[in-house]
């Protein structure tokens, strides 16, 4: 007979077997049942009936720009994922966005430098992204306090750029990352797809990326181990402003304009909702960069289906603030879950 300490043991090998099956797919499943019920909401918005095959959610064009939503929104995750495995957090990146954006737009319209839009708007990016890092390494301030100031501080230089006005320029050298595509891929996907791998690689094949996730472990362990925090801040700080610079770039490139004070507004939600969606802990530490795309389409495909579906501008707020609250919410029962 099959002891009652030993049934106890595989019960608990199993539930840990459960468990990490579980957090193997992560939020995947999720993204497909939202997918599958507003193709049938959808349906039933067109034709007053939840009729499967009569769905606008699952179609090929649909789904080409669920994915094109979901580019921006993906890069700047990416950048925010760097930064919250360290434990911090950028409430900056959409202000950076904004000012990245008019900076390219800016520096496309001076004779002689229509080229350098492009650098120019990840090079704002970088310096803005390090100077919040610098504070944060070297100042020893909170991150939330200082990305919190620098947003309200960078939509001002954003607006300052441009006067308060729109910038338009409809000869934007860089115009194609935003609207042309590579045999029939968009631009827009391409490049946030790469900005995954490439964040992909760093973190998880790299001797810096084992010190990001050590240093989220546990900041004092980590400088106990000879690993430079500071250099670590910096580095996850600037990577996260240069995705904002690339993020602007490819949002200047959609529109070909860029507007101080309505560009990027709310993209660090976003970009948070997102990271956490994607199985990201808010304490450091742990999470992967597939999750935080994964994240990136459940928000896309939410913003995409709530509009098919007819639900207004007012309830897609509301929905979207509860979404947020539901990551953390999740966030909380991981972590929790994790102790136990």
């Amino acid at each position: 007979m099959t002891s009652p300490d030993t049934s106890t043991q595989q019960m608990q090998i199993r539930n840990r077997s459960v468990g990490a099956t579980i957090r193997a797919m992560g939020m995947l499943p999720v993204l497909i049942l939202i997918a599958l019920l507003f193709q049938v909401l959808s349906s039933y918005a067109e034709t007053g009936e939840s009729l499967w095959t009569a769905g606008r959610f699952l179609t090929v064009g649909n789904l080409s720009i669920v994915a094109q939503q979901a580019s921006i929104n993906t890069v700047l995750a990416a950048g925010m994922t760097f930064v919250i495995l360290t434990g911090g957090i950028d409430l900056s990146v959409g202000s950076i966005l904004a000012a990245s954006a008019m900076s390219a737009l800016l520096v496309s319209l001076m004779p002689g430098f229509e080229h350098l839009g492009l650098p120019a708007s990840l090079l704002v990016g970088l310096v803005l992204g390090a100077m919040n890092g610098a504070l944060i390494a070297f100042a020893k301030l909170p991150p939330f306090i200082v990305t919190l100031g620098s947003m309200t501080a960078v939509r001002g230089f954003a607006r300052f750029l441009g006067s308060d006005n729109t910038v338009f320029n409809s000869d934007l050298t860089f115009a194609f990352i935003g609207n042309g595509s590579l045999f029939g891929v968009p631009w827009l996907m391409i490049i946030a797809l790469a900005t995954v791998l490439v964040s992909w690689v760093i973190l998880r094949r790299t001797v810096l990326g084992v010190r990001i996730y050590a240093v989220g472990g546990n900041a004092d362990a980590a400088r106990l181990s000879g690993i430079k925090v500071w250099w670590v801040l910096l580095f996850v700080y600037g990577v996260s402003g240069l995705l904002a610079g690339l993020g602007g770039a490819m949002s200047a490139a959609r529109l070909y304009a860029a507007n101080g004070l309505q560009l990027g507004q709310s993209y660090e939600l976003d970009a948070i909702a997102a990271v956490i969606l994607g199985g990201t802990s808010f304490v450091g530490g742990v999470g992967s960069i597939w999750g935080t795309l994964i994240g990136a389409m459940i928000i896309a495909v939410l913003s995409n289906g709530l509009i098919l579906t007819g639900v207004s501008d007012i309830w897609q707020f509301i929905i979207k603030g509860f979404v947020i609250i539901g990551a953390v919410a999740l966030d909380r029962y991981r972590v929790a879950g994790a102790r136990t």
